[in-house]
């Protein structure tokens, strides 16, 4: 299960989704996220469906790759899933005592369920195609107006790109933790919620150690490199716009045109 979360995770891949620029996937994500509570048709669901298969298309990451994140959602999703399905009011399809399902609670556990998933993908895919230093970089850039009223701009993209980052070597070393404590006998796995939730108190002390102690490495790191903040600081490789970027921004423009035209129209 821990090995199936892809978010932080950077795929790499010679691809045209992998050679935009940060600015641009970061402004698409948004785009894309907001996108996804703006329709309430299917039409919305097949615009958006196809946008994101072409994105995945585009990006060579493999769809499986892509699909396992989902396994870390599951119970988030089943939960959503059950109080839309259970606490929406309406036309009841199904009753059994107090319970009772109808049939606009199923259409929006559905919906939400649908959105739900296409969030996680469209998030994952900017991880999985884009390497932290690249998203510190894009951050900052795009944050860049706000230094004008003293914000610090460099420090917040950079604690946002190593929080990233710092996902998936925790995940890591979270199964590393956990395979040596069930070869010592620990059992993670049996037992009722409030057992399984005990038996991962003695796992969170070594992982919070080991998170500490990842910290103070990377800051005498960054001490020893004369690290000193985003002031004076200058690019080795500064992030320029090219034909693609323009033609990336088209095709988000056209794509955000058909999710609130068809949304007025039908």
């Amino acid at each position: 299960m821990i090995r199936d979360i892809t978010i932080g995770q950077y795929y790499p891949k010679d691809s045209v989704i992998h050679r935009l620029d940060p600015r641009t996937k970061l402004v698409g994500t948004l785009a894309y996220i907001i996108s996804l509570f703006v329709f309430h048709n299917l039409v919305g669901y097949l615009i958006v469906t196809l946008f994101l298969a072409g994105v995945i298309a585009a990006s060579k990451v493999p769809f499986r790759f892509i699909v396992k994140g989902l396994k870390a959602i599951i119970m988030l999703l089943m939960i959503t899933v059950l109080f839309n399905l259970f606490l929406t009011p309406g036309e009841a399809l199904v009753q059994y005592g107090i319970f009772k399902i109808t049939k606009e609670g199923l259409k929006i556990a559905v919906f939400m369920a649908i959105r739900l998933i296409y969030l996680i993908i469209g998030s994952s895919m900017m991880t999985l195609t884009t390497t932290p230093n690249q998203l510190t970089d894009g951050l900052e850039s795009l944050l860049g107006p706000l230094k004008r009223i003293k914000v610090p701009v460099h420090e917040i993209a950079m604690m946002m790109s190593i929080a990233l980052r710092f996902i998936p070597i925790l995940l890591e070393e979270t199964d590393k933790i956990m395979k040596a404590q069930i070869a010592r006998g620990a059992d993670f796995e049996s037992g009722n919620l409030i057992k399984k939730a005990k038996s991962l108190v003695p796992l969170l002390v070594p992982l919070f150690i080991s998170a500490f102690r990842r910290a103070n490495d990377l800051a005498m790191a960054m001490e020893a490199r004369c690290y000193s903040g985003g002031e004076g600081r200058t690019k080795m490789k500064p992030l320029l716009y090219q034909m693609r970027d323009y033609r990336a921004y088209v095709v988000l423009m056209l794509y955000f045109i058909a999710i609130i035209g068809f949304e007025w129209l039908i």
